[in-house]
């Protein structure tokens, strides 16, 4: 024979759990114009080994961007203390997924590129891949002017 008993601390819990569930679904429903988050390189499956030169124009490209040409590679060392403007940029790779912080006072290798498609703007657009052991670890896409922009691989644009 087999007795089930129900206890009401049972029936309370029960009911906080479907309120909970209730009040998760209506927000989900309600507020439909939340932004999703942000997902990294390696959630996006981006592929960020690099191990031929012409890698780095490859690995623009998974994002949309048309590296037209390269217009410098140098070596750059990470530095040991970052001053704000560096706490910023990096701020920058962490929403991207990347964290320079991890390669302090290594040296990498920058590949700048210029971008032939940024759409609706007439000065030069040029993409920095920085990477560390054939692998991708940081940059961004900024502007050439003095007043311009910089923002993470992610098109900030719509692309024709």
């Amino acid at each position: 024979m087999f007795v089930w008993s129900v206890r009401a601390s049972t029936l309370k819990f029960a009911a906080v759990l479907f309120a909970s569930a209730a009040a998760i679904t209506a927000l989900c429903v309600l507020l439909p114009g939340l932004e999703p988050a942000r997902q990294t390189a390696a959630e996006q499956k981006i592929n960020v080994k690099i191990s031929a030169e012409n890698d780095a124009a490859r690995f623009l490209s998974q994002y949309g961007w048309e590296a037209s040409e390269k217009v410098d590679e140098a070596e750059v060392t990470i530095p040991a203390q970052f001053d704000p403007v560096y706490e910023e940029y990096n701020t920058l790779q962490k929403k991207q997924g990347f964290d320079l912080s991890k390669y302090r006072r290594k040296t990498v290798t920058r590949y700048t590129y210029r971008i032939g498609n940024y759409p609706d703007y007439k000065g030069t657009v040029l993409a920095d891949v920085i990477v560390y052991k054939n692998r991708v670890i940081g940059g961004d896409i900024c502007s050439a002017d003095v007043n311009g922009f910089v923002h993470g691989f992610e098109r900030r644009v719509t692309l024709p």
